[in-house]
Order: C-alpha cells, then sequence, then structure tokens
C-alpha cells in the first residue's frame, strides 16, 4: 500500500508525461503481480465501487477526531476533498504504519475496501477505525478514494500501456489491445498481459476505440467534400462486434462485454466469417425506425433481458467501420478501403423499412454535392432522430484515441430553455468553497419546478459573482445544499429530452451545461414545463415520442 501510495504522490506532482511514464515504469517493474494487477485495474481508469457512504466517513471521522459534524462539514467545504479532509481532521496514528501500509496493495483492497461492500455498519466502522491507526496522513488520503470508489489518478489509459509495454517488452500498440475488455482480475492475469507471445485471451479483446473530435472551423476549410466520406451521427452506444474462433464478443466502448444485454447482435455476430471486427453503433430501432437513446438505456447493462423487454425495444448493431478481416489487422488501411470491404461484407443498410428481421446493418453514407449539401442534410439530423453528422477523411487509417484531423463530428445545435436557479451546492477541488453545482427549473402550473442540474457553462468571475448572490438569497440549508430566492436566470442547453418516470418533472434532458447568465430576464420569463415537453415531439421522429426513461435507467 505504501508503494501505490507513493506511486499516486509521484503522479501527482509530475505535470509532465516523461516523468509520469518513468514513475509507472518504475513501480510496474518492481511491484508483486497480485498488487500490480490491482493498480491497473485502478489506473486505467476500471469502474471503482464505493464500499462505505461518505456520509457514515464524515460521522466516524468527526467523531474520532472529537469534532462537531458541523465543523467538518465546513472543513469539506473549504478543503473540497473530502479524503483529504478526513485525513487532516484525524489524529496521528497510533503505530508507524505497519499493518495496513506494510500490506499489500491487492490484500489491503480485499480486505479493507471489498470485504467492506457487503459487511454491516458496525464491521465497516470497525475496520475503518483500525485502518486509520495505522496509516499516516498521505496513505489515508489515498485509502480513503480507494475507500469511496474515487480513486482517480492523472494518467492515461495509453501512458499505462506505455509503461507496461516498456516493463513486457512488447509494442505499446499491443499492449493497449490487451488491456481493451476482460481487465486484469488477479496475478495469473497480470503475468499474461507481460507475455511476449500472444496469449488465448488476446482473441476475444476488441481493439482501442478510434475517436472522433467537435469540429471547430466551417467544414468547408476542410477542403474538397470529395475528400471525406459522411454518415449520420448515431445517438446510440458505441460498441464493436468481434468474431473469432468460435466465439462472439459484443464490447461497449466503456470496454464491459454486453452480450447477455444484447443476446440477438450476439446471435447475428455467429453470422460473420471468422477473424471479423465491425465498429459501429447499438441503436434501440424496430424496422428502421429509431426508438431514441432513452429506449436503449432500458437494454443496457443488464444481465438478463425479459423476453417482454426484447420485444418492446429491438435492437440493432449498424456497422460503419471494419477493422479485421480473415484475421488481418486493417486498421492501417485507408478507410476507403475499409469502407468498400465493409459494405460487401454488410451490405444492407439501415433505412426505414428495413427488414425487421435484420440486426448486423450498414451505416449509410450521406450522399452530397458540396458543403452546402451536406448542410442541408445536417439540418434533417432532428427528424431523423440522430445527432448531426460524422466526417471521416477517406484516406484515414484507423487511429486510437482521439486523434485530431481525421474524423470530426458536426453535431446539430443543442436544444435551449431559460431556467431559474432553484439550488446551489458547494464545489470541489479547485472550486472548494464556492457553489457551482447548480440545480434549475422551469414553470409549471404557476410554480417552479427542477428539471436539471448544471455544473459547467459559467466563467471563474461569474462563479464568484453568483455565489456572493447564492450566499445574499439562501432561504433553506439542507446540509451542502442551499434553498435559494429564484431571482437568477440561465441559458440552458442540452442534447436531447425524454419523459421520464424518475424524475418529479416527469422529465429528463441529457447533458446539460449553462450556455449564459441571462441578466436580461425575470424569473416570470422563463420557460415551462409545457415548453420542455414541448420538444420531444420536435427533437426526433415518430418512433421516439413515446419513449419513457424507467426509473433505473434513466439518466
Amino acid at each position: 500500500m505504501r508503494r501505490f501510495a507513493e506511486l499516486y504522490w509521484r503522479l501527482d506532482a509530475t505535470a509532465g508525461t516523461t516523468g509520469k511514464l518513468e514513475a509507472l515504469r518504475d513501480y510496474f517493474a518492481a511491484a508483486d503481480p497480485a498488487d500490480a494487477a490491482c493498480a491497473v485495474r485502478v489506473l486505467s481508469g476500471e469502474r471503482q465501487l464505493r464500499a462505505v457512504s461518505t456520509t457514515l466517513l464524515r460521522e466516524w471521522a468527526a467523531e474520532e477526531a472529537g469534532l462537531p459534524a458541523w465543523l467538518v462539514e465546513e472543513a469539506y467545504a473549504h478543503v473540497g476533498d473530502l479524503a483529504e479532509t478526513m485525513a487532516l481532521v484525524l489524529p496521528d496514528p497510533d503505530t508507524a504504519a505497519e499493518a495496513g501500509v506494510g500490506m499489500g496493495l491487492a490484500e489491503c483492497m480485499r480486505t479493507t475496501v471489498e470485504a467492506l461492500r457487503t459487511a454491516d455498519d458496525e464491521r465497516k466502522r470497525a475496520t475503518v477505525r483500525g485502518v486509520w491507526k495505522t496509516l499516516a496522513a498521505r496513505e489515508r488520503i489515498v485509502w480513503h478514494k480507494l475507500l469511496t470508489g474515487g480513486c482517480r489518478i492523472g494518467v492515461s489509459r495509453s501512458l499505462v500501456a506505455r509503461a507496461l509495454a516498456e516493463v513486457a517488452g512488447v509494442e505499446p500498440a499491443v499492449m493497449a489491445h490487451r488491456l481493451m475488455g476482460g481487465g486484469v482480475p488477479d496475478a495469473d492475469a497480470y503475468r499474461r498481459l507481460l507475455a511476449r507471445e500472444p496469449t488465448s485471451a488476446d482473441a476475444r479483446r476488441p481493439y482501442p476505440f478510434f475517436l472522433a473530435t467537435a469540429i471547430e472551423m466551417p467544414p468547408r476549410d476542410l477542403g474538397p467534400v470529395c475528400e471525406w466520406l459522411a454518415e449520420w451521427k448515431w445517438d446510440g452506444m458505441r460498441a464493436q462486434v468481434v468474431r473469432r474462433g468460435d466465439d462472439v464478443a459484443v464490447w461497449s466502448r466503456g470496454e464491459e462485454l454486453v452480450n447477455e444485454a444484447f443476446p440477438e447482435i450476439a446471435a447475428a455476430g455467429m453470422t460473420l466469417p471468422g477473424g471479423t471486427v465491425l465498429d459501429g453503433e447499438l441503436l434501440a430501432a424496430r424496422g428502421g425506425d429509431l426508438l431514441g437513446f432513452a429506449a436503449l438505456s432500458r437494454r443496457s447493462g443488464r444481465k438478463r433481458v425479459p423476453r417482454k423487454l426484447l420485444e418492446e425495444v429491438p435492437c440493432v448493431f449498424v456497422a460503419y467501420d471494419l477493422l479485421e478481416q480473415d484475421g488481418i489487422d486493417l486498421r492501417g488501411a485507408a478507410l476507403e478501403e475499409r469502407r468498400r470491404r465493409l459494405e460487401r461484407l454488410v451490405p444492407l443498410p439501415f433505412s426505414p423499412g428495413v427488414c425487421p428481421q435484420a440486426r448486423l446493418l450498414l451505416s449509410p453514407r450521406v450522399e452530397a454535392a458540396d458543403w452546402e449539401g451536406l448542410a442541408s442534410a445536417r439540418g434533417s439530423s432532428r427528424a431523423r432522430g440522430v445527432e448531426g453528422i460524422m466526417l471521416k477523411r477517406c484516406g484515414s487509417p484507423y487511429g486510437t484515441g482521439r486523434t485530431r484531423g481525421d474524423w470530426w463530428k458536426w453535431k446539430v445545435e443543442p436544444l435551449e430553455i431559460d431556467a431559474v436557479l432553484l439550488y446551489a451546492q458547494a464545489g470541489h477541488g479547485r472550486r472548494a468553497g464556492l457553489h457551482s453545482d447548480y440545480t434549475l427549473g422551469v414553470w409549471s402550473d404557476g410554480r417552479l419546478v427542477p428539471v436539471a442540474k448544471a455544473y459547467s457553462g459559467l466563467a471563474d468571475a461569474e462563479i464568484v459573482e453568483l455565489d456572493r448572490i447564492v450566499r445574499a438569497t439562501t432561504l433553506e440549508r439542507h446540509g451542502p445544499v442551499r434553498v435559494v430566492q429564484p431571482t437568477q436566470v440561465f441559458q440552458l442547453a442540452f442534447e436531447g429530452v425524454a419523459r421520464s418516470t424518475r424524475h418529479k418533472a416527469g422529465v429528463a434532458v441529457r447533458f446539460p451545461r449553462i450556455v449564459r447568465w441571462r441578466r436580461d430576464k425575470s424569473p416570470p420569463e422563463a420557460n415551462t414545463l409545457a415548453d420542455l415537453l414541448g420538444l420531444i415531439d420536435t427533437q426526433r421522429g415518430a418512433g421516439a415520442r413515446d419513449a419513457i426513461v424507467p426509473p433505473e435507467a434513466a439518466p
């Protein structure tokens, strides 16, 4: 645990890539395989689960420190980091940190983090207090982050792959591929990760995804339109279908195997020739009519899909790239060549009236003679249920990560409403002590109802100014949340809106953010819930109008 904590602080203190790479390489070269496997999972961004609630931790820290709970809360608001706050208020350890810090990372995670997820509160409390007595402040901070599932370290997956590649003596691209899918659950998996020769696990792994960048210039500045392949930007779940040997694996971009959630796609993948990998989008669709992302969310993340849900929300895989054919990696070939091969392999394009039994479909080209024609096509995006247009350079290889210049996303303008500030909460990190998390509402039957939370969009100076207003107009306080007088109006942008049975307002918006402080408007001039609901009919085709977000899947 001490070695991992040293790595954490070494990375935290290093801004340059070279220094971070050296720190990672030094750690993995010396780490026990079980500890290294655990570190890979944390460093590469694998989803972490919370073992103990932050509410209980704050209560126990206050008791251990002999401080009132309100003082710990105030300290948290000023420090901005809960793990650091608790480490600061707790008394010094009783010993020289032999038990906890001398324990290996894997053992520490197993006995003091993973084991507590199913333990009762008394056992959790006893374990937490016991570990506090053995850890120094810097190690406590790291352990707190592991305990609460919030250990985020400033390194990219590609940098972790580079460090491991140097330790293993393999190419970084090989290591990046091995890190995709399946994870590194134990010491044996870590040893296989470092193997110089291909392993059996390599067969199921997807390739690292190539990501597009939001276009920042007029599309005509990209050059002749004939040099670009245009496709619809689908509003679904990015995925790869991997058909190798006798197996099919459907991987989400989040590196989760989703065969159980989309069994019809896995079954359709078995019809592909061996040695085939498709990149594309999982969509909820019936007969070529899109049902919308809200419907798709009812399927994603499930371990078992009931027959009724399979019938209510049928799904398809729309392929837009061919990464492997006959076991040959095609990522270095030009997009136009990969596309020609893909069109021969998956000839049926996704379109209204498409065969309802088809599950593997081709993403159609958006044809236009010039940029004006593409702009006109883009204008129909919302009616089609898509987010805009993708622009891909015909001669480009399939890259790794967000490589600028070859793939651009040309999205439609976001939906917008004017909403009123209702609640505010203090932020964390560099915004500690400032109220920078906002809940906004619209009018319904003469009262304001909350419809969105926004955490971004205001400049630093505006956040400071609004913080003063929040403090001056506070009506009530509920822990860190302040209920304020409804005096401030903000222009709120979002990517989509759907009905929701989870939210009191009956509606949920996707990716809300503030785009402007409407100082020129008073609260009575803000939009209404009816305005927001009206956007549901205008943003998509008829197939998506009745999509309901269930409680377990609402964003």
